[in-house]
């Protein structure tokens, strides 16, 4: 049973109640998994990502799969280094599934996002990151309310004291990391994440 409080004084408590959560599920929504998260040891940065794929649904920990290793190569950090900067979170917490195409995950509904909306907001009032780092258009359009990747990757934003850095999704499942323009936009990107990330 999903369990929300009306307030939360710590991340610890919010995570007992996020691991449990079956919100989705309990409003209809066919899900794969059970909620992914990572703990918070700390974090400065914020990493807010589409939704789990099918690895981090089975390890229930964020950034496990292919997508995970490229972000990390584009970032220049190891798996130590990378969890121990990022809390990291996502629009959706739980696997989707498959998209009915069979090319790629099934997006999460507007629904399933408005019914995840609850963690984030929590989450970013409880930590205050300093940096936030949206992965994807999904998440870009959910935190900053901007579309279109090439308007967006290569610079910074703020969003309640934050500095933001949009990044494109790396899983390649779209064609927009193939023209050479905008692989140059997401090295720009991540030289400012690594510069913000310094800066902590």
């Amino acid at each position: 049973m999903t369990r929300r409080r009306s307030s939360y004084r710590s991340l610890a408590s919010l995570q007992r109640d996020l691991r449990a959560c079956r919100a989705c599920v309990e409003a209809g929504f066919h899900l794969e998994s059970l909620p992914v998260l990572n703990d918070f040891r700390g974090q400065q940065a914020y990493m807010y990502g589409q939704a789990p794929g099918v690895v981090e649904g089975t390890e229930r920990r964020p950034w496990r799969g292919r997508a995970g290793n490229t972000l990390r190569r584009w970032l220049e950090l190891d798996e130590e280094a990378f969890y121990g900067a990022f809390y990291c979170a996502s629009v959706t917490r739980c696997y989707p599934g498959r998209a009915p195409s069979g090319r790629g995950d099934r997006t999460p509904t507007q629904g399933e996002q408005e019914l995840c909306s609850f963690w984030r907001d929590w989450e970013l009032r409880l930590m205050r990151p300093k940096l936030i780092v949206p992965v994807g258009g999904l998440a870009i359009r959910r935190l900053l309310g901007l579309s279109g990747l090439s308007e967006c990757v290569g610079r910074t934003y703020e969003h309640e004291g934050a500095v933001v850095v949009p990044l494109p999704h790396p899983s390649g499942a779209s064609g927009w990391l193939n023209a050479p323009e905008n692989r140059e936009l997401v090295a720009a990107a991540a030289r400012l994440v690594r510069a913000e990330l310094a800066r902590l």
